[in-house]
C-alpha cells in the first residue's frame, strides 16, 4: 500500500450538499470558507467527537492511554490490526508450550534425580541429605524464578492483546456514531468494517471466550454464592489458580524426588470371646466384613455378617489379617475375685481348726462337749451327729481352738472329706473297748488324703473292758506308727465322762499347731469356707462359714457358689450376735439369696454388681451341667445300652432336710443302694432345705415319686394336698431307718425268681391210637412221679424235641391227677402227637420266689 494511498484513508470525507467534513483523528474540522458551487460559501457541520473513557485496563504497562499515545495504531488498516492480533494470540500460545516443556523438562530432571539415588542405594553409597536438600532448593528457586517471568511475558502478551481488541471496538463504535450522527439514521457498514466485525467475532469464536472469562462468555462475579457452588456449569467454568497449580506441580515435583513409604498396617490387639459375630470381630481388627467373609470362604467357612463364630475359627481370621489375639472367657470375671497374695509381714498366728473324726459311738461329740463344757448330744436324735457342727473352744491360758465335729456313720463320707479337707489337724477317736472299725479306716485315709497331721485319741479308757494296747497294735495295720512305737503320729488315752488327760490333748493340738506355724492376714476382704448350710423358717437360708481369710463384718457384700448376698448378721457357736469373724472363727451368716452347697468357697467382693454378675454365671454353667446331663442319658449309646439291657425299674424319690449335709447323705446312701444292681434305680428327682411345701407335692403326684422328709415336715396344704391324691409322704430323724425303708420298697419292685421243680420222668413202652382222640403214650413212671397240669419235656435220644404240658394222664379207664414211681399209665401232649416207643417224658414244675433286697 502506497504513502498516497495512507494518507487518503486518514482523510475521509463526507459529502453535505456543498460543504464538506474531513475526520482526523478525533479533532472537530470547521467548515472551509470559498468551497462550494459559485464560490459562495457553503455550509458547515461541527461534529464532536468525545474522547474514550481510560480505565486501568486500558493502559498501557507505561499508564498511558494508547489513544493519547504517539505511536497509537489508529492509522493501521484492518489486515494490519488482524495481523497483529493474531502475532499476540501466537505469542501466547507458544508461551504456553514453553511452560509445558518447562515442567516436562522439570519432571525428566526428577526423575533423573529419583534414579540416581535408587543407583547409589543399590551401590550402597551413603547419601549427603544437606547436599540433595540444597540442590532441591536451587532448583525449586530456578524453578519458581521461571515461573514468574513466564507469568510476567503471560500477563504482557495477554494486555497487549486486550487493549488491541479494545482499540478495535472503540473504533467501530466512533464510527457509528460519527454516521448516526450525521445523516440521521444508520449507514450500511463499510465493507472494512464488515470485514473487521467478522473477523473478530470469528477470533472469539475461535478462542471461545476471554481469557478472564468462563465458558458461557460472561465474566464471573467476584464473590462465590451457595448457589454459585452448587452449579454444575458454574463448577465447569471455575479453573485452578496459579497458586494452585504451583502447589500440585511442586507437590508432583517432591513425590517424585522423595517417594512416600506406603503406610504402615496398624496392628490391633483384638479381645476374642467364647464365641463373635463376624461383624463384631470386623469391627474389633477395624477390617472391612468383606474381607472377613472372603477369609472365611476361603477356610471353607461359610458364614454370614451377622452369624457366630467360635474362638478358634476367629483367632485363625485375626492372625491371617496380621494383628494380635486376647482370648477371653466367661470365667474371666472370676479372675482375681481371690485377691492379691498376702505378705509374710502380713500374716499373724491364728486358731488351728481341728477335726473329729472316727466310728459312731466312739464318743466324738462327748469329747468335744467336755471340752466346750455344754451338752450337746441331748439335743440330737437318736444320740448320734446328723450334720457337721462348728464350735471353738477357749482355754484358760487364752488360746483358742476351732473344732468340726463330724457323723461318724458311713452314710456322711464325703461330709467328713470335705471336713477333713478344711482342718489343720485331725482327732482320730477310738473307742479302748472297740478298737478299729470300718468308719476308723475310713476315716485314717480321709486324713491321709488331705496330708494333714493325724492325732490319735484313745477314749473310754475308764471302762473295765479297755484295751488301748489292741487299738495301737491295730493302728500299725493301716500304717499309722504312734510315737510309742516309734512313729511319728501322736497319741492319747482320754476319758471323755471322766475327763481324764483333755488338758494333755489341749496342750498337744496347741504343740502340733505351733509346729504348723498357721498364720492368716486379717486385714484384708474376708474369705472362708461353707461348713454346713440350711434353711430357717424366718431367718432364711443360713450358712456355717469357717473363715480363713480376712476379716468378715456386717455389710460385706460375698460371693458362695451360685449364690450371693449381703452379710446381716453375724451368730457364733453360742449363738450370741457378732460384728466381725478373724480367721479360725467359725460364724453362722445371715443375708444369702439362695442356699449353697456345703463346701463352697465364701469370697467378699468389691459391689453389689459384680456379685450379682459372678452369681449368674456360675447359676448359667449350673444348669449347662444338668442339661448335659439329661442330654446324656439320651445319647445314642445310652439307647443301645438300654435295648440291650433292658429298660430298668426306677423309683423317683423327693428329699427336703434341714441341712444340706443330710440331703447330701441321704442322696448318697440311695445311689449307691442301686450301683451293682441292673434292674433297679433311684431316680432323683429334687433335692432342698427346707419343708416340704404344695410344690412338692405337685411334683411327686406327676411323677409319682416319694416323698422323704428328713428332720422336717410338711405344712398344713401340702399334707392336706398329699393325702387327697394318695402321695406316700415319710418322715425320718435317723438315717438308718430311712435307708433301710428304701431297701424295703426296692426288694418290692424286683422281678421274682423264677426256678424249675424236677418231679420225675417215665417211659414210652407202647403207643395206642385211638380215633378222634390221636396216639396215646402207654408209659413206664420209672423216677419221682407224674402229676396232671404240670409241664413236660420229651427227649429223644437224650436230646430234647418237645416242651409242653400234658392234656390227659390215666390210669386204665381213670383220669387221675398223680401217678407215682413203678406204676403204669397212658398221657397225651397237647398239640403234639410225634411220639415214639422208648421216649423218656420229663415231667418238671415252674417256681416264682419273692426276691429280697440286700
Amino acid at each position: 500500500m502506497t504513502e498516497e494511498k495512507k494518507k487518503e484513508e486518514k482523510k475521509k470525507t463526507l459529502s453535505l450538499g456543498k460543504g464538506t467534513l474531513s475526520l482526523k483523528g478525533g479533532s472537530t474540522a470547521p467548515a472551509q470558507p470559498g468551497v462550494g458551487s459559485g464560490g459562495r460559501g457553503g455550509k458547515s457541520v461541527a461534529v464532536e467527537v468525545r474522547r474514550r473513557r481510560v480505565t486501568p485496563s486500558s493502559q498501557t504497562p507505561t499508564g498511558k492511554n494508547p489513544v493519547d499515545d504517539k505511536n497509537n495504531d489508529d492509522g493501521l488498516t484492518s489486515e494490519e490490526k488482524e495481523t497483529r492480533v493474531r502475532a499476540l494470540q501466537k505469542a501466547l500460545e507458544e508461551q504456553e508450550l514453553k511452560k509445558e516443556e518447562a515442567a516436562r523438562r522439570r519432571a525428566e530432571e526428577a526423575e533423573r534425580a529419583k534414579q540416581e539415588q535408587t543407583e547409589q542405594k543399590k551401590q550402597g553409597k551413603p547419601l549427603d541429605k544437606d547436599e540433595l536438600r540444597r540442590r532441591e532448593l536451587e532448583e525449586l528457586k530456578e524453578i519458581e524464578e521461571e515461573e514468574r517471568k513466564q507469568q510476567e511475558e503471560t500477563e504482557r502478551l495477554r494486555l497487549e492483546l486486550e487493549q488491541e481488541r479494545q482499540r478495535e471496538e472503540d473504533d467501530r463504535r466512533k464510527r457509528s456514531e460519527v454516521v448516526k450522527n450525521v445523516r440521521g439514521h444508520h449507514q450500511p457498514p463499510q465493507d472494512n468494517e464488515k470485514d473487521d466485525k467478522t473477523s473478530y467475532r470469528e477470533r472469539m469464536k475461535k478462542n471461545n471466550a476471554s481469557p478472564r472469562r468462563g465458558e458461557s462468555g460472561r465474566r464471573r462475579s467476584g464473590k462465590l454464592t451457595v448457589a454459585q457452588a452448587l452449579n454444575e456449569d458454574y463448577a465447569k467454568e471455575r479453573q485452578k489458580s496459579l497458586a494452585a497449580q504451583r502447589r500440585a506441580r511442586e507437590k508432583a515435583r517432591m513425590n517424585a524426588l522423595n517417594p512416600a513409604e506406603p503406610p504402615k498396617k496398624i496392628v490391633h490387639d483384638v479381645v476374642v470371646p467364647e464365641t463373635i459375630t463376624v461383624q463384631e470381630l470386623a469391627n474389633r481388627m477395624a477390617e472391612k466384613g468383606a474381607d472377613v467373609i472372603k477369609s472365611l470362604m476361603q477356610m471353607g467357612v461359610m458364614a454370614t455378617i451377622n452369624q457366630a463364630i467360635d474362638a478358634d475359627t476367629a483367632e485363625l481370621i485375626v492372625e491371617e489379617f496380621g494383628h494380635k489375639i486376647k482370648r477371653v472367657t466367661e470365667a474371666d470375671i472370676e479372675t482375681g475375685i481371690e485377691g492379691e497374695e498376702d505378705t509374710n509381714t502380713d500374716m499373724i498366728p491364728r486358731p488351728p481348726v481341728v477335726t473329729v473324726m472316727g466310728h459312731v459311738d466312739h464318743g466324738k461329740t462327748s469329747l468335744l462337749d467336755a471340752l466346750r463344757a455344754t451338752d450337746v448330744v441331748s439335743g440330737e436324735a437318736g444320740g448320734i451327729t446328723q450334720h457337721i457342727g462348728a464350735y471353738q473352744v477357749q482355754l484358760s491360758g487364752g488360746d483358742k481352738i476351732t473344732f468340726l465335729d463330724t457323723p461318724g456313720h458311713a452314710a456322711f463320707t464325703e461330709m467328713r472329706a470335705r471336713g477333713a479337707n478344711v482342718t489343720d489337724l485331725v482327732i482320730l477317736v477310738v473307742a479302748a473297748n472297740d478298737s478299729i472299725m470300718p468308719q476308723t479306716i475310713e476315716a485314717i485315709n480321709h486324713a491321709k488324703a488331705a496330708d494333714v497331721p493325724l492325732i490319735i485319741a484313745i477314749n473310754k479308757i475308764d471302762l473295765p473292758d479297755a484295751n488301748p494296747n489292741k487299738v495301737k497294735q491295730d493302728l500299725l495295720q493301716h500304717e499309722v506308727v504312734i510315737e510309742d512305737m516309734g512313729g511319728d503320729v501322736l497319741c492319747l488315752e482320754v476319758s471323755a465322762k471322766k475327763k481324764i488327760n483333755l488338758d494333755k490333748l489341749e496342750e498337744t493340738i496347741l504343740l502340733q499347731a505351733e509346729v504348723l506355724e498357721l498364720r492368716a492376714n486379717p486385714n484384708r476382704t474376708a474369705q472362708g469356707t461353707v461348713v454346713e448350710a440350711k434353711l430357717e423358717q424366718g431367718r432364711g437360708s443360713v450358712a456355717t462359714v469357717l473363715i480363713q481369710k480376712g476379716t468378715l463384718k456386717i455389710g460385706d457384700i460375698f460371693v458362695v457358689g451360685a449364690e450371693w448376698g449381703k452379710v446381716r448378721a453375724l451368730i457364733n457357736d453360742r449363738g450370741q450376735n457378732i460384728d466381725t469373724a478373724i480367721p479360725g472363727q467359725p460364724v453362722e451368716v445371715l443375708g444369702l439369696n439362695g442356699t449353697p452347697d456345703a463346701g463352697d468357697q465364701f469370697i467378699v467382693v468389691s459391689d453389689e454388681a459384680r456379685a450379682r454378675e459372678i452369681s449368674s454365671y456360675r447359676q448359667r454353667k449350673k444348669r449347662e451341667a444338668a442339661s448335659a446331663i439329661k442330654a446324656g442319658h439320651s445319647s445314642l449309646e445310652q439307647l443301645m445300652a438300654r435295648a440291650k439291657e433292658g429298660e430298668k425299674k426306677k423309683l423317683p424319690v423327693l428329699i427336703k432336710g434341714d441341712v444340706h449335709g443330710s440331703v447330701e447323705a441321704l442322696v448318697g446312701s440311695l445311689e449307691k443302694l442301686t450301683e451293682e444292681n441292673k434292674e433297679l434305680e433311684v431316680q432323683i428327682l429334687h433335692t432342698g432345705v427346707g419343708g416340704i411345701t404344695e410344690s412338692d407335692v405337685t411334683l411327686a403326684k406327676a411323677s409319682g415319686a416319694l416323698i422323704i422328709g428328713f428332720n422336717v415336715r410338711a405344712n398344713a396344704q401340702a399334707r392336706d394336698l398329699a393325702q387327697r391324691d394318695g402321695i406316700d409322704m415319710r418322715y425320718y430323724n435317723v438315717i438308718y431307718n430311712a435307708i433301710d425303708d428304701a431297701k424295703a420298697i426296692l426288694g418290692g419292685m424286683l422281678s421274682p425268681t423264677i426256678r424249675e421243680e424236677y418231679l420225675g420222668q417215665a417211659e414210652i413202652r407202647q403207643v395206642f391210637r385211638i380215633t378222634k382222640v390221636g396216639n396215646i403214650a402207654g408209659c413206664m413212671v420209672t423216677t419221682g412221679n407224674v402229676k396232671r397240669g404240670a409241664n413236660v419235656r420229651l427227649l429223644r435220644d437224650n436230646v430234647v424235641i418237645h416242651e409242653g404240658s400234658l392234656k390227659t394222664l390215666k390210669r386204665f379207664q381213670d383220669e387221675v391227677k398223680e401217678v407215682k414211681e413203678g406204676m403204669e399209665c397212658g398221657m397225651a401232649f397237647e398239640n403234639y402227637d410225634d411220639i415214639k416207643e422208648g421216649d423218656i417224658i420229663e415231667c418238671f414244675e415252674v417256681v416264682e420266689e419273692a426276691r429280697s433286697f440286700e
